[in-house]
């Protein structure tokens, strides 16, 4: 029953759900409007165990002093300090209202932002703002310069294909700096032509290749064929 109520649920919804796609229907939209109430109910079950599994993993790194707890601290600071960022807002509006009645809404004693969610002004989007973007930028910053040093490693020309790819990233690298026309004015032309065509027709076969993909993995997963996300065991 353990894994076979799993499977029964997967095989029902799977069959209604394509039936309602293929069926114009008021019973099937509303279906669709019941089955989307769910998915957000399921998924916000799934965020608190993902947040406990979380913490869960990480205070055994600590407790454990497994090489890297500290690491294990500064998500449990950042972790604490995110939620306190989210939640003050509202906190404070329910408990300590306004001291003046005209006062903006937004802000506590004239200078404390009160904004809720993202909005501008918030705790949540400062911190987004001054601390994950920075950090966004600067990780992306170092990848610049692996993918630098991979494409270095990959473009060399020892092969036809490693050819036709070496060419196609200079031209792309220098159609997209001045430098590119200033060579040949014909460089930015063909890096447009590359884009459009080459690589919008290599992205269309990518696509369709994840969607054929995901077709007979859902057909598989419907069919009791896959199993993984039961735990990988039969």
């Amino acid at each position: 029953m353990k894994r076979n109520l799993p499977l029964l649920i997967a095989f029902v919804m799977g069959i209604l759900f394509i039936i309602q796609f293929f069926v114009p229907h008021q019973w099937s939209q509303e279906m669709l409007t019941w089955g989307n109430k769910w998915i957000v109910i399921i998924g916000g079950i799934s965020l608190l165990l993902g947040i406990s599994s979380l913490i869960h993993f990480h205070y055994v790194q600590v407790k454990r002093s497994v090489p890297g707890w500290g690491y294990s601290l500064v998500m449990f600071g950042a972790f604490i300090i995110a939620i306190t960022a989210g939640f003050l807002p509202s906190i404070i509006r329910w408990f300590l209202p306004p001291i003046a009645p005209d006062a903006d809404p937004g802000k506590w004693l004239g200078f404390l932002p009160l904004y809720p969610g993202l909005e501008e002004g918030s705790p949540l989007f400062w911190i987004f703002l001054n601390g994950i973007s920075p950090f966004m930028a600067t990780m992306f910053s170092l990848i610049g310069f692996f993918i630098a040093s991979a494409a270095f490693r990959a473009f060399r020309a020892r092969s036809l294909e490693a050819t036709l790819l070496l060419i196609a990233a200079v031209i792309i690298m220098l159609g997209q700096t001045p430098l590119g026309a200033m060579i040949w004015e014909k460089i930015p032309d063909i890096m447009v032509w590359i884009f459009n065509v080459p690589n919008t027709a290599a992205k269309r076969a990518i696509l369709f290749g994840i969607a054929m993909g995901s077709i007979a993995f859902s057909i598989r997963i419907i069919l009791g064929i896959e199993r993984a996300y039961l735990g990988g065991k039969d």
